[in-house]
């Protein structure tokens, strides 16, 4: 984008007299409301701090934004083409839909023209933000008391052999080639937010990310070597432990995970997971906040690199640590998940549910 956006105060002056000068150049996210509108948009105001401003609609979708029925910033933004008219009718008929190339060219519509189209108009492709919007659909039935079956819409595996031809791609080997002696088991967890993949021994969890995480790859080589190849497939006990958990996490019942935990890190890293795992749902910290509560005030970068390093998910919550400014900050698992799981445990706190 050659449009560099201005500072919030004058992008929040410009929401509130609806400049038109920003229409199609800027965007707000409304956290209290999960939606992102234009600027000109004649919904009633948010409050400022309410309000994160975007430069495109593929990065409101990203950070977990839906887009807003009233001044339809994404069937703006696309008026001008056809193709991409139809395929967001489309999309708006069926939210939950898993949408393919094969999909698009039953529809005598080329996947590269229309890749290019929505590339050009939104920053994303077609089939990323389909994506994106059945996981916030998913989650958004969970969340009103939908059965977690009915959430996960978005089931990256939809097979053991699914699996395991991706888990082999990740790192590197066809699935003949992994150990029949497993030490280490690997198996996948669906979740509302995507599908996540699990390694575990017999009495602890080793690794829990999700399947898009980069770093997922570099983590599963370590775990492969330190264990001298001897990773599998397989579900352990633990797992089963850690998938309750999960959905009762997910279903807003309980916040407080039990699940033994296996961590692989220096003595420093492994104090900044156990601090992490004291922040209560529903709260935040900043890296520095979190340096003075392990005692070392003036070590905030390494704490954050720390928090990059976590690669059990969810359980130890590196989500919930924000910038000191209280914007997100870097999440392995992108930062519309993070969004998402930050405005969940914001209704454990309003619940009193335990963490």
């Amino acid at each position: 984008m050659m449009f560099d956006l201005p500072k919030d105060d004058v992008l929040y002056q410009a929401l509130l007299t609806r400049d038109s000068a920003y229409d199609g150049r800027a965007y707000v996210g409304v956290t209290s409301t999960g939606i992102f509108c234009r600027l000109t948009c004649p919904a009633r105001k948010p409050k400022p701090e309410n309000c994160r401003f975007f430069e495109t609609v593929s990065e409101c979708m990203e950070a977990g934004f839906r887009p807003c029925k009233r001044c339809h910033p994404v069937k703006t933004a696309a008026q001008s083409d056809p193709t991409v008219q139809v395929l967001l009718a489309k999309l708006d008929k069926d939210l939950s839909r898993r949408w393919t190339e094969d999909d698009i060219q039953r529809l005598n519509l080329d996947p590269s023209t229309v890749r290019r189209a929505f590339k050009r108009s939104f920053g994303i492709t077609f089939l990323e933000m389909a994506r994106l919007t059945r996981l916030r659909s998913g989650f958004e039935t969970l969340a009103t008391g939908g059965r977690v079956i009915d959430a996960q819409l978005d089931a990256g595996f939809a097979s053991p052999s699914a699996f395991r031809a991706a888990f082999g791609k990740l790192l590197g080997q066809a699935p003949g080639r992994f150990s029949g002696e497993p030490v280490l088991k690997a198996d996948w967890i669906e979740t509302p937010l995507g599908s996540m993949i699990v390694v575990s021994d017999k009495s602890a969890i080793h690794l829990l990310e999700f399947a898009d995480r980069k770093a997922l790859p570099r983590e599963l080589k370590a775990l492969a070597k330190m264990c001298h190849g001897k990773l599998g497939f397989g579900r352990n006990a633990p797992v089963d432990l850690l998938e309750a958990q999960l959905q009762a996490f997910f279903a807003g019942t309980c916040a407080d995970f039990t699940v033994p935990l296996a961590l692989h890190g220096g003595e420093f890293a492994k104090k900044v997971w156990g601090e992490l795992r004291n922040i209560p749902a529903g709260e935040t910290r900043s890296y520095g906040q979190l340096a003075k509560s392990i005692g070392q005030p003036t070590a905030s970068r390494a704490v954050a690199r720390a928090n990059g390093a976590n690669q059990i998910a969810l359980v130890i919550p590196c989500h919930r640590v924000i910038g000191a400014d209280g914007s997100l900050t870097g999440y392995g698992g992108g930062l519309w998940r993070k969004q998402q799981l930050i405005e969940l445990e914001a209704k454990y706190a309003r619940l009193g549910v335990s963490s």
